[in-house]
């Protein structure tokens, strides 16, 4: 049987794809785990930047198995929700290269990353009211926080599908490739933040996330807590050294 979740290494980024493509890459217990294992070691690696989500044969991912669900499987990762991302994404930056449908679930999951390159017949969709169910792994928090809360309301009421384009038309998405380059758009994505120091990369994500829920009065200070030392470390004063002595840095990390 072949492995439902895939990983590959290419300088730096780390490719996690959901291959069960005779299902619409839909997430049984197994794909669920299984990317979280992936995500863990991504993190847990210092030489790895960027992780990229996608799925195989040509769709992102339709959503939790829903035969799986019936079944009884335990699909959430326990306290980390689907994939073990979308209630713990990364500290590191994700990407989600979406192709086909991303569905339910699927979704969320691309709502989960940071970043998001789509192919142009991309369809994403939260179909979850059509089945008695609700979006409840982030659909219903993160997805009006993304576009404009009454569009949100639409995609969540309907559980319509939507084209690409007009999510992209309220900023949802970074890019729009055509069929079947979403992958490779992503990993050129990822290799303009390969190069930059990770401190202040994971620093900026948190700060860049953390301040929808901050008061303009509390914005610097919270900012400060996080940032930190980040200004005294060895790897501002390598930045700064290396810019004047024109060569790349080397970063420590620290």
């Amino acid at each position: 049987m072949a492995e439902k979740v895939l990983v590959e290494l290419r300088d730096g980024i780390t490719i996690i794809t959901i291959n069960r493509p005779e299902a619409r890459n839909a997430v049984d217990r197994e794909v669920s785990y299984g990317v979280c294992e992936a995500l863990d070691a991504f993190e847990a690696d210092p030489e790895q930047q960027v992780a990229i989500l996608t799925g195989a044969g040509g769709n992102f991912c339709s959503g939790m198995d829903l035969k799986a669900f019936v079944r009884g499987e335990a699909i959430r990762v326990d306290g980390r929700g689907l994939l073990g991302l979308v209630y713990t994404p990364p500290q590191k930056p994700i990407i989600a290269a979406v192709e086909g449908y991303a569905l339910a679930g699927g979704f969320e999951s691309a709502l989960a990353c940071d970043m998001i390159v789509a192919a142009n017949n991309a369809r994403f969709g939260l179909p979850e009211v059509k089945r008695g169910l609700v979006a409840a792994a982030g659909g219903l928090v993160r997805l009006p926080r993304s576009i404009p809360s009454r569009i949100a309301m639409e995609m969540v009421l309907t559980g319509d599908f939507y084209d690409a384009s007009y999510l992209q038309s309220f900023g949802l998405i970074n890019q729009l490739v055509e069929p079947g380059e979403a992958l490779e758009a992503s990993v050129k994505l990822a290799q303009r933040i390969v190069p930059n120091a990770p401190r202040s990369v994971r620093v900026s994500k948190e700060v860049v996330n953390g301040q929808r829920s901050w008061t303009d009065e509390e914005s610097f200070i919270r900012q400060n807590q996080i940032v930190g030392d980040l200004l005294s470390s060895a790897d501002a004063k390598e930045g700064a050294t290396a810019f004047a002595e024109k060569r790349k840095p080397r970063w420590q990390g620290r």
